[in-house]
């Protein structure tokens, strides 16, 4: 169970927030652990990475809510042959349109991270992210640690 649990929130980051915030919560604080461990930050540039890191953390968090809203919506229709041709060309662009403020989110918020903090550190942030989701499919599939 924990295991799909998992999975689903990798994959579908806006299952987190079905699941409830204590789960949402958990899964935030093994991130916290992993990009501290990864990061090994000095003091000064914890001062400046964490806050910037939970106010992206936020707006991203805001912003998968709002979509989660959007694909209950989509869910209670049964068919796409049920809908208009209008109907379903406003369904795909909104979806555009997440995935457009998402990646303005991640643009905007790599900024201030390159504005704030030496590149190298913003390299190994990104490459920690993608590490985080690496482990978490490996953990899924039972794979071990590469």
């Amino acid at each position: 169970m924990m295991r799909n649990l998992i999975i689903a929130l990798l994959l579908f980051p806006t299952l987190a927030l079905a699941q409830g915030p204590r789960m949402d919560e958990k899964m935030e604080a093994y991130k916290v652990t992993w990009l501290t461990t990864k990061l090994d930050l000095s003091a000064d540039e914890a001062k400046i990475f964490w806050p910037i890191y939970n106010d992206y953390t936020r707006e991203q968090s805001t912003l998968r809510k709002e979509r989660m809203q959007q694909m209950i919506s989509f869910r209670k229709i049964k068919e796409i042959d049920d809908l208009s041709d209008t109907e379903i060309q406003s369904l795909i662009l909104n979806d555009f349109d997440f995935r457009q403020r998402d990646l303005n989110i991640e643009r905007k918020y790599y900024n201030k991270f390159k504005s704030n903090l030496p590149i190298k550190l913003v390299g190994k942030f990104y490459r920690a992210q993608e590490a985080f989701k690496k482990e978490l499919l490996n953990n899924y599939r039972g794979q071990p640690k590469q």
